[in-house]
């Protein structure tokens, strides 16, 4: 076990998602498989309900943690605030503490132009990214200023470099990345770090794009300069664990592309 050991990281979007090969198929679960391997804790949020027993049964048979899967879908409509203050009542009482939030779920509609976007489109970018990460900041706040925590969010390029058909995601993945600015400024003092992470990886999505849509795919998912798509757990996850670590605390405020090169800008 590492350095999290004992520590309790609150991961949304964490279910369980497989490649056809059997690795980690999705960023959420790829972070909290590199996360037990430290020895943290973990809560575990999502809209599936098997996908997160499944992360239960898994990670806490294969690294001895403890997992807490707790069902929560920050949507239009609903009483997102008691939504995810009833999560992070869950995670204090069962592990007494916050150490990491990693706010990574996402909901969108891809390759819907500005002129067709619909009203409930632009909700379901906007209420599952930003509005979701808002929350969970302020919901966790007070017990991430008691252990100095770290709070990692997930944005995109396709708000840093304008992608085509990505309005809604666009915009709430850049309102991430402005909210993080101002929390890495406003809770500096109190010892708590606030970073962006911009991923391009290989997941079951893409894998089954592939497979369904092959000439779309080829049209459409660009290879990066490195070779290949970025691995969810090595590439992404371990970047994760090392920005909750001591030696990355004075970063914070700051975006970083894991890209494979392909993120590049000034």
């Amino acid at each position: 076990m590492g350095f999290l050991t004992g520590k309790t990281a609150i991961i949304t979007g964490g279910g369980r998602a497989v490649l056809s090969n059997g690795e980690c198929g999705s960023i959420g679960y790829g972070i909290a498989t590199a996360y037990a391997k430290e020895g943290a804790n973990l809560v575990l949020t999502g809209r599936n309900v098997q996908k997160l027993t499944d992360a239960k049964e898994e990670l806490e048979a294969k690294y001895g943690i403890k997992v807490l899967p707790v069902q929560a879908d920050v949507s239009a409509g609903s009483d997102n605030e008691a939504i995810v203050q009833n999560v992070v009542k869950q995670a204090i009482d069962t592990f007494g503490r916050i150490d990491v939030l990693i706010n990574n779920a996402q909901a969108s509609a891809s390759g819907v132009t500005i002129a067709d976007h619909t009203t409930e489109q632009f909700d379901l970018a906007v209420y599952s990214g930003l509005y979701a990460a808002f929350y969970y900041m302020k919901a966790c706040y007070p017990y991430l200023k008691e252990t100095k925590g770290s709070v990692i969010n997930f944005a995109s390029g396709a708000g840093l470099f304008g992608n085509f058909g990505q309005c809604a995601y666009a915009a709430a993945k850049e309102g991430i990345r402005g909210l993080t600015r101002v929390a890495a400024t406003e809770w500096g003092s109190d010892g708590i770090n606030v970073n962006v992470v911009c991923p391009l990886a290989w997941t079951a999505q893409l894998e089954k794009f592939e497979q369904a849509y092959p000439d779309a795919f080829k049209a459409n998912v660009k290879m990066p300069p490195m070779g290949h798509y970025g691995d969810v757990e090595k590439e992404i996850g371990r970047v994760c664990v090392q920005l909750a670590s001591p030696d990355f605390k004075y970063m914070s405020g700051e975006t970083l592309t894991l890209e494979g090169a392909m993120g590049q800008r000034p």
